[in-house]
């Protein structure tokens, strides 16, 4: 029955009209955020957010996702859209791109589709003028990007490759991602830096003979200007968490490594040994913060399977290492990945985006009319992400922004995904060969996303208000624990809305045993009872 079907019958009609006011359209106020109720429909309002599209399997995806899960529940009118599939970036002269990163600075909260970056043989068999490079360099420049944040995903009733979280901070510039290089013969090679204050004298890096007739030669830094930023957002985010931290470099070898673990030490000493200290979580590294090599680092992931940890790297050993521990969770599809920035106000910009790709070989499948089953999760935790953040993003205390609707849709939603997962109702890679395919679980879901929607609820307990309050037996009244019985309610109410509704009353009685149970025929016998 459809919101405004039910509201033209008997009290449930007067209860939409307590709930909407007299007109058909009430607007209520708050200083965060704006709530639209109508006869004809109610939608949560989102916050906005920039929303990158990319392409192939991922963004047919999550299109089915925006038309199913939120157009039909959110106002998304504040979202701002931008479209970095290669035609048009191609068609664009790459402006979009721009425009995304300018947006993204603005607003604080980005949520990012796979995208493509175009090999040559992609250009010519796209038409492109050029071979556009991956966008994710110019994001972590134009949002002055700090780390990227990897950790692992978990499903209560379901066992992962880690049995509790797994954080990892990957430092987001430097490296070998913006090398220069150049292909050369024999000679000799200097490096040379040429200080901004040109009263200074220029100094050496290195120089040295090369006697092969081919060589790479390659010019890369690492910038440790925002490093205590990473420390401080990792060692905060390990606290919370209650994981032991870890930090990695390859310092023995690469010794312009040194400087990284030094001012992550520094920070960690200064500001967070103590708490680590009173929550237990040194007591398997001597009372202090851990260096590992890489190597070593390499080795622990594998054996560390019961999780609570987290590691801190340079960029490249943070890309292979959370690869690592993505195989060892189970899969990308199972792994955040979110990149933190600094506005110019020294506000957090977060983007938020699955770690996987666009799933070349579903896109193809899907293409040729065959069969496939993506499963989303990745993809909906980092909307998820990018919402929450901007709801915080304009809340004027943690209190208002964990209160505000659009928090309880997210987490709503996540619970409903999990759910569906554990009780089979997952895609195949979760559920084995009797799973969902791609559409049949965005329906799915879309089908109890519409069951427990708040506005339904809210009618409910509208109608139930203006019922008798019943009246309990003195007898029974007088010996009831009732700290026990409002914890048995919140146990059952697990949507936290004050509401019990039909599946959360089955899920309780079952529960403690107090259910109907059949009762079938004898089969000697000529009825039943």
């Amino acid at each position: 029955m459809s919101f405004s079907a039910l509201t033209r019958s008997g009290s449930l009609f007067r209860a939409a009209q307590k709930l909407n006011g007299v007109s058909s359209v009430t607007y209520k106020r708050s200083a965060m955020n704006l709530r639209l109720f109508s006869s004809e429909n109610a939608k949560l309002v989102s916050p906005p957010i920039v929303y990158i599209k990319g392409e192939e399997m991922t963004r047919y995806c999550m299109d089915l996702i925006l038309k199913e899960w939120f157009e039909p529940n959110v106002d998304i009118s504040n979202w701002e859209f931008y479209d970095l599939s290669c035609k048009c970036r191609d068609d664009t002269e790459d402006q979009v791109l721009h425009d995304a990163i300018a947006a993204g600075k603005r607003l604080g909260s980005i949520f990012k589709e796979p995208t493509v970056t175009p090999t040559a043989e992609q250009k010519e068999k796209l038409g492109l003028k050029k071979a556009w490079g991956s966008p994710n360099g110019a994001m972590r420049r134009g949002w002055k990007g700090i780390t990227i944040s990897r950790d692992t995903i978990h499903i209560e009733g379901m066992d992962f490759g880690f049995k509790r979280p797994v954080l990892f901070e990957r430092h987001a510039v430097g490296g070998e991602y913006s090398a220069g290089y150049g292909m050369v013969g024999a000679g000799k090679i200097k490096t040379v830096f040429f200080p901004k204050d040109q009263t200074q004298q220029d100094i050496v890096i290195d120089q040295r003979v090369l006697e092969d007739e081919t060589n790479a030669v390659v010019t890369y830094h690492n910038p440790l200007d925002n490093v205590e930023d990473l420390a401080h957002h990792f060692f905060k985010r390990c606290l919370k968490a209650q994981v032991t931290p870890y930090v990695v470099t390859k310092k023995t070898v690469f010794k312009w490594q040194e400087e990284f673990w030094t001012k992550m030490l520094k920070v960690f000493d200064d500001h967070y040994k103590g708490d680590f200290q009173d929550a237990g979580l040194l007591h398997t590294t001597g009372g202090n913060l851990m260096h590992l090599i890489s190597d070593a680092a390499t080795m622990q992931i594998i054996r560390w399977t019961d999780g609570g940890f987290g590691m801190a790297a340079h960029n490249y050993d943070g890309d292979m290492l959370t690869d690592e521990i993505a195989q060892v969770h189970r899969s990308p599809g199972f792994i955040t990945s979110n990149l933190i920035g600094k506005n110019d106000d020294g506000s957090l910009i977060k983007e938020f985006e699955a770690s996987h790709g666009t799933v070349t070989d579903m896109w193809e499948d899907t293409q040729n009319g065959i069969e496939t089953s993506l499963n989303p999760l990745g993809l909906v935790e980092a909307l998820i992400g990018a919402i929450e953040h901007s709801v915080h993003l304009q809340a004027a205390s943690e209190e208002e922004g964990e209160s505000h609707e659009m928090i309880e849709f997210t987490r709503r939603l996540r619970r409903i995904i999990h759910r569906a997962m554990v009780e089979g109702k997952g895609t195949r890679d979760i559920s084995g060969p009797k799973g969902l395919t791609t559409e049949n679980f965005v329906s799915y879901i879309a089908g109890i996303i519409k069951k427990t929607s708040p506005e339904m609820k809210k009618l409910v307990a509208a109608e139930r208000s203006v019922r008798t309050k019943p009246v309990r037996e003195k007898s029974v009244s007088a010996i009831i624990d009732e700290e026990a019985m409002k914890e048995f309610f919140d146990s059952i109410d697990t949507d936290r809305n004050g509401v019990i509704d039909y599946e959360e009353f089955c899920s309780g009685m079952i529960r403690i045993g107090v259910y109907p149970k059949k009762f079938f025929a004898d089969p000697g016998s000529k009825g039943g009872r």
